[in-house]
């Protein structure tokens, strides 16, 4: 299976033609230099006239009349572009396997000298005077920035912070990329939007935040001056089974809960309540809160968690 393929395919078998091979590849499309090295002008004029093929974009074939899908979408817009062009961004990530995200607009990313033509309304064009090759997947379907460039470059084309943050804290809970990789990305690129707000979401990643409610509830912690606690710590409760914790304030005992969307899911919120109970049991603190309070009442939140540190025996104020 190629990466970026949406879908499994039969690879054409060792007796197959280089065409076979590309169109496997490119999934039914070519450019006009691909038909022309396979296929006379006037076989590839009647094609078109007969319906056989399809012209999406100029200078662009789909060698097949049925409605295209993402794999096919994405190649339309890479063999459109000039020469260098390649999918960033959240497109690269999809391809990748990025789970969570709505993709539907195709980010492409091409030099800063090239020109684009007759761009369609789902497509977006990005330009850059730095890719490096070694950020380049080459063998992606179709060719994309590799990981580390493709969460930088789509935290920085985020339409908020909240998202930025979003994406980089998916990208590496859900093991796409880590850290050192995008450190090195940041430290490439010259000029990177909200580039404070990438870094310390790349911190918070490092340190274990695995979605965007534990980096805002990082954020509150040291924004109130309070010890940073430790995310996802492994823990057993009162009947030994191991549990992981959203975040545990050692030595103090006290361990915050994080609760997302999937708590509208009574038996998913009734599970975390038997965790919850079972640590009560053992003797550790446990607070709850929505990711909603965390983003929207930060100062009750904060507020509760410093009086459950003092109780704790936490020195500070």
């Amino acid at each position: 299976m190629v990466v970026g393929s949406s879908d499994v395919r039969t690879v054409p078998n060792d007796d197959s033609s280089d065409l076979d091979f590309l169109l496997f590849r490119q999934h039914d499309v070519l450019s006009r230099t691909q038909a022309l090295a396979h296929f006379t002008e006037k076989a590839v004029r009647h094609r078109l006239a007969t319906g056989r093929w399809q012209r999406p974009r100029r200078g662009v074939y789909v060698l097949r009349s049925a409605p295209g899908d993402d794999d096919q979408r994405r190649w339309i817009a890479v063999l459109a572009g000039p020469e260098g062009t390649v999918t960033a961004g959240r497109t690269a990530l999809a391809q990748f396997g990025l789970r969570g995200f709505h993709v539907h607009a195709i980010h492409l990313l091409m030099p800063s000298a090239a020109r684009d033509r007759d761009t369609p309304s789902d497509v977006i064009v990005h330009r850059t005077r730095l890719l490096d090759a070694t950020e380049v997947h080459d063998l992606g379907s179709p060719p994309c920035t590799m990981p580390a460039r493709a969460v930088v470059d789509a935290a920085q084309w985020a339409r908020s912070d909240d998202e930025a943050r979003a994406l980089v804290a998916a990208a590496v809970q859900q093991r796409l990329v880590n850290a050192a990789d995008l450190r090195t990305v940041l430290a490439r690129l010259s000029s990177v939007r909200r580039r404070p707000v990438i870094t310390l979401a790349v911190n918070d990643a490092a340190g274990g935040a695995g979605s965007l409610p534990e980096a805002q509830f990082l954020a509150l912690c040291r924004r109130g001056g309070l010890p940073r606690p430790r995310l996802q710590v492994s823990r057993c409760d009162g009947d030994g089974r191991q549990r992981y914790l959203d975040a545990l304030f050692e030595p103090y005992g006290v361990h915050a809960e994080i609760d997302g969307a999937q708590h509208l899911d009574v038996r998913a919120y009734w599970a975390d309540m038997r965790r919850q109970n079972a640590l009560w049991v053992k003797g550790d603190r446990v607070l709850r809160f929505p990711a909603w309070a965390v983003r929207n009442q930060p100062d009750e939140v904060l507020a509760t968690v410093r009086a459950a540190l003092r109780a704790a025996g936490w020195p500070g104020r």
